[in-house]
């Protein structure tokens, strides 16, 4: 199943891409994705079911609709740093022991062709291609064996980042990956039965046209499963919460000179069965 959400921000609305491209409106399931129906496999049967009876008679989605987030009011978007080898060479920092973990607030999240908002006085606005997942099942300290049982679904997540904010400003990173619009998801949540192998999932992000990144998710230092089983040592990993696993090389603090977004960037980005992404710069204005 891919999952989306469609409609104008603070009316927004669940929905189906279906295997031809097709986008239905699956308001009439009478449920969101959101925790509550994460929570439950039952409902991702029971979605199945009204699918097959119902996705040539539903309404269709026209491709001009906005794409929403594709995960409704997620308790909390935890991040990994560093967590490809050959990123963490680039940004001059050593090859993490443990995973580096952080927040994004997620009031930064939006849709995944939304524009992205440069803040103000900003001279360092990033980019970054990230594989992330829905959790299903509350996780309390999973063995890696059990990690993937917790595991809902996959999505393309661009973690945009403020670097001057971020590593020059002092405190955590937090400061500067939660500015507004630093974190579309989407276009859908793919779940784990449309995806052939996580561990292999090519990645791509190309700026005005330009591609900046290219990667695999197989060369993640710590891996899906180590990472929902070392998360849920310190904290619930709740249902609906999105784990966003970091990013290859080829952001733009790691050019020389490094390049960073301006107003009128346009960046693309996508994953191997996650979709693609599109959004366009725009200075913060309110």
């Amino acid at each position: 199943m891919k999952l989306i959400r469609f409609g104008n921000e603070g009316d927004e609305s669940p929905g189906l891409q279906l295997e031809d491209g097709t986008r239905i409106d699956a308001t009439g399931f009478g449920m969101d994705w959101d925790g509550a129906f994460f929570a439950d496999p039952a409902n991702m049967d029971s979605l199945k079911a009204w699918a097959e009876t119902n996705a040539s008679s539903a309404p269709k989605v026209s491709n001009d609709t906005r794409l929403a987030p594709c995960v409704a009011s997620p308790g909390k978007m935890i991040c990994i740093g560093l967590n490809y080898s050959d990123h963490a060479e680039e940004a001059g920092m050593p090859i993490p022991e443990e995973p580096i973990v952080f927040f994004k607030a997620t009031s930064a999240i939006c849709g995944p062709n939304d524009p992205v908002k440069i803040p103000r006085d900003s001279q360092k606005t990033d980019w970054e291609v990230e594989l992330a997942f829905v959790i299903g099942k509350r996780a309390n300290y999973v063995t890696e064996a059990d990690a993937l049982d917790h595991v809902a679904g996959y999505l393309l997540h661009n973690d945009y980042s403020e670097r001057a904010y971020q590593l020059e400003m002092g405190g955590q990173w937090v400061k500067g990956k939660s500015c507004d619009t630093f974190a579309p998801i989407g276009p859908f949540v793919a779940t784990p039965d449309e995806l052939d192998d996580v561990n292999n999932l090519g990645m791509w992000l190309k700026v005005n046209g330009e591609t900046k990144q290219s990667g695999n998710s197989g060369t993640m230092i710590f891996n899906i499963p180590q990472l929902v089983s070392y998360l849920s040592n310190f904290m619930s990993l709740m249902p609906g919460d999105i784990i966003s696993t970091g990013t290859p090389p080829g952001v733009g603090m790691g050019f020389n000179p490094p390049q960073f977004m301006k107003e009128g960037d346009v960046v693309e980005l996508g994953i191997d069965g996650l979709g693609e992404s599109r959004q366009e710069a725009v200075n913060y204005a309110s």
